[in-house]
């Protein structure tokens, strides 16, 4: 015969047939084993002290919105901090306020913001390698990163600011399918544990994404989405509101934004001379004054590379004293 639940019970974690953790090694062998076939049609542990508010379809909506963010942003860092910069989005959970926090260390950079017209406030979570990278970038550095945690001076805060305001540009233009949103800085905390936003049980939505600057320099941010910043958009959050969205043509500014932010971003330009194949021993035995005869003729063009991909054909010479090469023709790829 089950047991009634105490309902002052210490243990928050219920079992669905009627046993609260610390009951069940009481239940019989054979009931035991009955609940764990019904387990097996269907029912299941349910967790009532962090109950799943964002569905799966949910959170994979959300995947999407910030797979776009993720690339908006990439392009406007790309041309803001004049060198390569890579966005992807990592990972995505929902956990309670009080897990997010507990899980961040002490020392990081918080932005608190407003997404005007959604209630409450978000956070955009920083960690140190990001932030000291960027802002070596912005005072003229290669992007290098600090290792030694430390609070960030004013100057510093400042940067840091305007790299909050191209967020949430980038925010803006991935929500835009679904709202249109204005994003607000309300604040700049050097401590996570300052930055109370939501309630420690509220359930969040975490979205996480890895930088890569100069393609060797690497950290990670967050964006955190307390549940009430996001409850009345759930209706939208669904793949059938974005599936009807999509085909939908970008308005003339936003094709004129794009096209202002491609004309200044740096591209990787490279000359071929030639190729030629050696065996291992050859390779293995050159040393200085070594001659490699390559496959082409001092007539032939040379290829031209743009990031790595073929784009033209060119002529070598001489301008103003340094080594130059003259486009000649438009590499096709049945070439």
């Amino acid at each position: 015969m089950a047991k009634n639940i105490n309902s002052k019970s210490k243990s928050s974690n219920i079992n669905v047939y009627g046993y609260s953790l610390d009951d069940q090694s009481a239940i019989p062998h054979s009931l035991m084993e009955s609940n764990f076939e019904n387990t097996k049609k269907g029912y299941k542990l349910y967790n009532f002290k962090r109950p799943d508010k964002f569905s799966k379809d949910h959170l994979r909506v959300l995947q999407d919105i910030h797979r776009e963010f993720a690339r908006q942003l990439t392009l406007i860092l790309t041309a803001y901090l004049r060198m390569h910069v890579e966005i992807n989005v990592v990972s995505i959970d929902q956990l309670t306020y009080e897990e997010f926090t507990n899980s961040m260390p002490d020392t990081v950079t918080v932005g608190i913001v407003e997404l005007v017209p959604l209630p409450s406030q978000a956070l955009i979570y920083l960690n140190h390698e990001v932030v000291t990278s960027i802002i070596d970038r912005m005072f003229g550095g290669t992007g290098e990163s600090e290792i030694r945690l430390r609070e960030l001076t004013d100057i510093e805060e400042s940067l840091v600011t305007k790299l909050l305001e191209r967020m949430l540009q980038a925010l803006k233009e991935a929500w835009s399918k679904i709202i249109p949103i204005e994003g607000h800085i309300i604040n700049i905390d050097n401590n996570l544990s300052y930055s109370q936003v939501a309630n420690a049980s509220e359930i969040a939505a975490l979205i996480t994404f890895e930088v890569q600057l100069a393609s060797k320099y690497f950290g990670l941010f967050s964006i955190c989405f307390p549940y009430p910043v996001l409850e009345n958009l759930l209706d939208k959050l669904s793949s059938q509101h974005i599936f009807q969205g999509r085909g939908v043509q970008a308005t003339e500014e936003e094709t004129n934004n794009l096209i202002e932010r491609l004309n200044i971003t740096d591209v990787d330009v490279r000359v071929e001379l030639g190729t030629t194949e050696i065996t291992m021993k050859d390779f293995m035995e050159l040393k200085n004054g070594d001659v490699i005869k390559l496959d082409n003729t001092v007539s032939d063009n040379l290829l031209v590379r743009i990031n790595g991909e073929r784009k033209f054909y060119a002529t070598p010479g001489m301008r103003k004293n340094k080594i130059s090469v003259e486009i000649t023709d438009v590499y096709t790829p049945e070439e």
